[in-house]
């Protein structure tokens, strides 16, 4: 500014003598200018919706660069003149504009902006207006998904955008599956998760309270900027940010209490005791031997069992608590603002154990700005604690043993080692595991501890030109104890003090990233540039430590030293990338939108001929609502066409993959002579390369009325070649395992995506409603060199079809007497009371040759719908969210019902007899001869189902307090209800074997869970 001592020197100097009145004319005029620019403007700009003060909220006099900022209190001051129009701008709420004239205090009501095309979204190492995209990215509801109360952010995906498939458990800390737009691999199918620009595996350690936006980048027009990693799609997580003013506190508490909604109907011990002995008497009716009961089932033994009647449902679930606590601060300046969270989270596991799951996450995010240096940093850790449920045999669950647990055994006995109950062999001759003596005695706990840090620059070194430092630091150390001590847990589980047992494994990892990012914006006329170049430089170092030591006595302390006898062994590696990206995105009259993508990746993963891939895309988008050859109606607000096509790559494979490894100290005997060699110890494709995926979709989106209606529809068709797996090498090879695993397959996924959404803000009654509905189509094009199918757990992966498609038997009814078992295709160990097989090629006998597929395991369509509406204090919401069209194989169905020693579903109970012939279910037999419960359609299920996800009702507690800003409590219920057919607990349960898949051997259901909670701002 001017001052009055400059403009008289000015005179001074620049002026003739005789023009000084002209001079001091001047002066005089200049000071009554300033004394007018001079003048304060106060006020408070408020929320219009709930009339609460809006801290951050931008005013600047148009056309000039003069800004102010509003503080905690919604408070601000600005100096202006009569004629200065004050433009008063917040994120999420329409901009104001008001003449200055007389008025020296001016307060300020902003509405919502119902407007979501205005949203800035964040996409790959940069942001765009969500009106500009021209790839498939969806932005997340997180007023909706955030009322999932969850450890893992991922789980919150679920139902929220089309084509995204979310699988997860019941079980405290479980992991959680997440698959964009179907299976585009044999091996890893989950999303890239990118977190404040850092890329991670999973979101696992984050707390998913301290999100700001999620985005899911579902194509290549979009993801390619991620090249390798991008293949699966792309998860984009923002965190709050710090913004300007007074501090503002924020504490949110919710604690809500999880149960089993559903139990299994299994028999209790009368009826385990008539199946049992019924299945006893027909094995050796058919042996011709004399009948045989067990002693602990026969009431005419002396070692009848009558006594113990144990519902293993109801001794093992329990009221589990889950409990989420988080603290934030946000303040600060225009040259350091800063977001501070503490979350702390723990779950009780629902099941009498002491498997729970604890996290405390810290998350400090500070961004300032000095000039045209723009600066910011984040640091966070978290320490996480995980007791793990205990598997005797790989895939036998907790839930599986207690639905298999037979009813006659305690669950507790003085009398064992270890205080718990257990079967014997000449009693029950039942081989049943006491899940919860198992779970309690052995310790199996998991910690982990992570840190990541990120430091960013950028400098606007001329206008429009920017360029960006990022360097992030991700490491993450654990360690897993896991003691066997000794114990009697009955016949078959007996742990003797030579076999008790101490394993620990402990390692670290750390990931590094260094990123370089040039950009540039440029507008000229009509025509708008923007354009990104970087290099990205990574490294992953790895360190795993594993001990073990066995032989404890029940008294010793559960550690290494006080085993008989210990050994160990070490593992490491390094992998290193460099990465090259560029983007190119243009638009003309914010008609024609363009964008271009490109990366290339080199990493140290592939030999030195494949180490190096281009990934590219290009996408285009026609907005025809802005186009002048036509006048739209007034209530169509926007017409967008979108279409897109690249290539993704995917880098899932171990160290080393590349380079065959062989024995140089293995011998051989020749004529009883050992002659030294070397021998192969596993044979490797040295050109194994990255898998590749080819990615297109068109799409169009249409705004009515002022855009408070939108809709969009979109087509994909996404090919994956070059796809990794194991393809059988001879024996003569001498490679274990015998097979390679080389670039031999190929896939195609194809489906269509439709969104809908209202928005009625208008009213005292405001809602929202939304809607996603998509179908996924999955195709095997090529396996191996010759075509040769995969099998899997009751599945078959074929070319042509669905990978992981259901392959089994198909009953076609029970066997009624001799002359049916004669006169029907040959089943060996076929009696009367049998299951009866198609014979599908028509050859006279039942064999492998004769299963036949029984359809898809992926969903073929997937939905959710969510409702939020608010009147005065009172808000509600509830979200729907269901899937269908697969199959799933109830294992857990068929283990109850194969009529052995282990528990019984309470189907079984109308078992076929001579005088009970009206029934499809088998006579039990021990041994099974005729195989009934082979993998048959008998347990083939309906995967289709409804779920009320959650359903929240609030208060906002009007407070009139200086020191309390809001508060709101509100009542929170999560899988409230179910619609579907299915036997099980649960259809949506998390099993994802890729080959063998929709296979429920005893998933941990998805407890129903009512929370109670309340937020209250500072």
């Amino acid at each position: 500014m001017i001052t009055k001592q400059k403009l008289l020197l000015y005179c001074n100097f620049l002026l003739p003598k005789t023009n000084w009145i002209l001079a001091v004319l001047m002066l005089l005029f200049s000071v009554n200018q300033m004394s007018a620019q001079g003048k304060t403007i106060t006020g408070v700009v408020t929320s219009a919706q709930d009339n609460l003060p809006l801290p951050g909220v931008n005013i600047i006099i148009k056309g000039t660069k003069t800004v102010a900022t509003t503080g905690f209190d919604g408070e601000y001051s600005i100096k202006a003149s009569p004629n200065d129009v004050l433009v008063f701008s917040f994120i999420g709420f329409q901009n104001k504009e008001i003449v200055v004239g007389s008025q020296s205090k001016i307060d300020v009501a902003l509405g919502e902006d119902t407007n979501k095309l205005n949203e800035v979204v964040v996409i790959g190492y940069g942001t765009q207006k969500k009106s500009d995209l021209t790839g498939s990215v969806s932005v997340v509801n997180l007023e909706s998904a955030k009322k999932v109360v969850t450890y893992d952010a991922a789980k919150m995906l679920q139902g929220q955008v089309p084509g995204v498939t979310v699988q997860s458990s019941g079980e405290p800390g479980g992991f959680v599956n997440v698959k964009i737009r179907g299976i585009t691999s044999f091996s890893n199918n989950n999303p890239l998760f990118v977190i404040d620009g850092i890329m991670v595996d999973s979101p696992y350690d984050f707390a998913p309270g301290e999100i700001e936006s999620m985005q899911v980048l579902k194509d290549a027009s979009s993801a390619a900027i991620y090249g390798v990693r991008g293949a699966n799609g792309v998860v984009i997580i923002t965190t709050k940010k710090g913004k300007q003013g007074k501090m503002d506190i924020k504490f949110k508490s919710i604690v809500g209490l999880q149960n089993v909604a559903k139990k299994w109907d299994v028999t209790d011990r009368v009826g385990y005791q008539k199946i049992t002995s019924e299945a006893e008497r027909n094995r050796d009716i058919r042996a011709g031997v004399p009948v045989s009961i067990a002693p602990g089932n026969d009431p005419n033994s002396s070692s009848y069992i009558s006594n113990v009647d144990t519902d293993w449902q109801k001794e093992s679930f329990q009221t589990g608590v889950v409990q989420n606590q988080a603290l934030t601060f946000t303040g600060g300046a225009e040259s350091i603002a800063y977001s501070f969270n503490v979350d702390y989270f723990k779950n009780t596991s629902y099941i009498k154990t002491p498997q729970d799951y604890e996290r405390l996450s810290t998350n400090l995010n500070l961004n300032g700005k000095k000039g045209k240096f723009k600066y910011g940093a984040k640091i966070a850790y978290t320490q996480s604690d995980k007791e793990i449920f205990n598997e005797y045999n790989a895939g036998q669950t907790v839930v599986s043993d207690i639905l298999g647990a037979i009813p006659t055994m305690p669950v507790y006995d003085a009398n064992r080692l270890g205080g718990y109950g257990g079967t014997d062999n000449l009693t029950q001759r039942a081989i049943s595991m006491n899940p919860i003596g198992y779970n309690n005695l052995i310790d199996n706990n998991g910690k982990r501890n992570r840190f990541i840090g990120d430091v960013w620059g950028e400098v606007e070194i001329v206008k429009g030109l920017k360029y960006k430092l990022d360097v992030s630091y991700d490491r993450t150390d654990w360690e897993n104890r896991k003691f066997i001590p000794p114990s009697d847990l009955g016949w078959y589980y007996i742990t003797t003090n030579d076999e008790a047992s101490l394993d620990v494994e402990t390692g670290n990892e750390l990931r590094t990233f260094l990123n370089n990012i040039l950009t540039y914006e440029v507008t000229l006329g009509k025509h708008k540039f923007d354009a990104l170049a970087g290099w990205i430089q990574e490294k992953r170092d790895y360190h795993r430590y594993n001990m073990r030591g066995v032989g404890f006595t029940p008294n010793d302390i559960p550690m290494l030293q006080y085993a008989d006898a210990r050994n160990a062994s070490e593992y490491k590696f390094t992998i290193t990338g460099i990465s090259y990206i560029s983007r190119l995105n243009y638009s003309y009259d914010d008609r024609y939108l363009v964008q271009a993508n490109f990366r290339q990746d080199k990493t140290s993963l592939f030999s030195e001929k494949n180490n190096s891939a281009n990934f590219y895309s290009f996408s285009g988008g026609w907005k025809l609502s802005n186009e002048k050859f036509w006048t739209l109606p007034e209530w169509i607000s926007n017409i967008k066409l979108r279409g897109g096509y690249g290539t993704l790559g995917n880098n899932t494979i171990s160290q080393y993959f590349f380079a065959s490894t062989v024995n140089s100290f293995a011998g051989y005997d020749f004529n009883n002579e050992l002659a030294p060699g070397t021998t192969v110890v596993a044979a490797l494709d040295p050109n194994v390369k990255w898998e590749k995926s080819t990615n297109s979709n068109v799409g169009i989106e249409l705004g009515f009325l002022n855009n408070d209606l939108q809709f969009t529809a979109e087509y994909f068709v996404k090919k994956s070649d070059d796809l990794l797996l194991g393809v059988p090498l001879p024996f003569s090879t001498g490679a274990f395992p015998a097979s390679v695993t080389t670039n031999a397959g190929s896939m195609k996924n194809s489906g269509v995506e439709f969104t809908a959404a209202y928005s009625n803000h208008h009213h005292k009654f405001k809602y929202d409603i939304s809607a996603n509905f998509g179908t996924l189509k999955n195709e095997v094009t090529k396996i191996g060199v010759n075509g040769n199918p995969i099998y899997g757990a009751v599945s078959k992966t074929e070319v042509g079809r669905s990978v992981g498609e259901m392959f089994a038997w198909e009953a076609v009814g029970i066997f009624q007497n001799a002359a049916e078992v004669a006169s029907s295709p040959t089943q060996t160990g076929a009696a009367p009371g049998d299951v009866k097989f198609r014979d599908v090629n028509g050859d006279g006998i039942i064999t492998d040759a004769d299963r036949t597929f029984q359809g898809v395991t992926i969903p073929k369509y997937g939905f959710g719908f969510n409702f939020i509406a608010s009147y005065s204090n009172f808000d509600f919401s509830m979200f729907w969210q269901g899937a269908g069209g697969n199959k799933v194989f109830n294992a857990m169905y068929r283990n109850l019902m194969i009529g052995q020693y282990t528990n019984h579903h309470t189907d079984e109970l109308n078992y076929w007899t001579p005088t009970n012939t009206n029934t499809n279910i088998p006579a039990p037999v021990i041994g099974d001869p005729n195989g009934n419960s082979r993998d048959s359609n008998r347990f083939i299920e309906s995967g289709d189902y409804v779920k009320l996800q959650t359903m929240e009702i609030g208060y906002n507690i009007p407070i009139k307090d200086k020191f309390i800003e809001k508060a709101k409590v509100y009542l929170n219920g999560q899988n409230l209800l179910i619609i579907s057919k299915y036997k099980g607990y649960d259809p949506d349960f998390n099993s994802d074997g890729l080959l063998s898949r929709g296979y429920d051997a005893g998933s941990f259901p998805n407890p129903r869970t009512i929370s109670l909670g309340v937020e209250v701002s500072f």
